[in-house]
């Protein structure tokens, strides 16, 4: 399989620690705050970030999340975040330019720094993301845009700092762009067929899988109430 010519520089790289900001609401570590140095990373992302639910963030999976620096120009043009805006606003681990949703596909295999990454799924945004931004439309606009970031998980610990480059190593599935499954993810409007097609896809984080198995039996239905408002049980 041809593999594009893709490579750019790490920008910043943010951790954060588990914190409780919102009354009555559930702890967060999404806010990331700039790192600097070389920093590990491990199968469970970079040692000094925490997450604070690793049924929705981190975990092997979901080990570190990257977002696409290119489009807070956009976010700030549609005037739905400050001019003041910068990267980590969207708690995300990793920063760049010239990489984004639409040129990335879910299994792409990067070296980062000296480390192994693989593209597993894209962000499912949730009610801290509103939260957090100071704009509670966030979560829809995100679904709605396709601007969501991406997940990797880790094949080979190593380090990695600002200013190291990732480099794309390997495409294995060539065509289902990050921007294409999650958009199928999200608004679950997909052909069975092509819901069968990821629900066997290796790939792809597994909790994907599953959705995509239950799109490819015909059941699109699913309650967001808890992921989008935070609604808590």
């Amino acid at each position: 399989m041809m593999r594009p010519d893709l490579s750019t520089r790490i920008a910043g790289i943010f951790h954060g620690p588990i914190a409780t900001p919102w009354a009555d609401k559930a702890p967060t570590a999404i806010h990331k705050s700039p790192v600097h140095g070389l920093q590990q990373i491990d199968f469970d992302g970079f040692t000094g970030d925490a997450q604070a639910d690793l049924t929705v963030h981190g975990g092997a999976d979901k080990a570190i999340h990257h977002y696409a620096s290119d489009h807070y120009r956009l976010w700030q043009d549609e005037e739905e975040m400050p001019l003041t805006s910068v990267p980590a606003a969207f708690g995300e681990n990793i920063a760049s330019l010239g990489m984004t949703e639409d040129t990335l596909c879910i299994g792409d295999i990067l070296r980062l720094g000296t480390a192994v990454v693989q593209i597993s799924q894209g962000r499912q945004p949730c009610w801290k993301l509103g939260h957090y931004t100071g704009n509670t439309r966030m979560p829809y606009l995100f679904q709605k845009t396709g601007r969501t970031g991406w997940y990797y998980r880790v094949l080979e610990p190593g380090t990695a700092q600002t200013g190291d480059t990732i480099t794309l190593m390997e495409r294995r599935q060539s065509g289902w762009t990050v921007q294409r499954v999650t958009r199928a993810r999200l608004t679950r409007k997909i052909s069975p067929e092509d819901a069968a097609v990821l629900a066997r896809m290796e790939d792809l984080a597994a909790g994907w899988r599953a959705a995509f198995t239950c799109m490819a039996e015909g059941d699109t239905g699913e309650d967001t109430r808890a992921r989008l408002i935070g609604a808590r049980e």
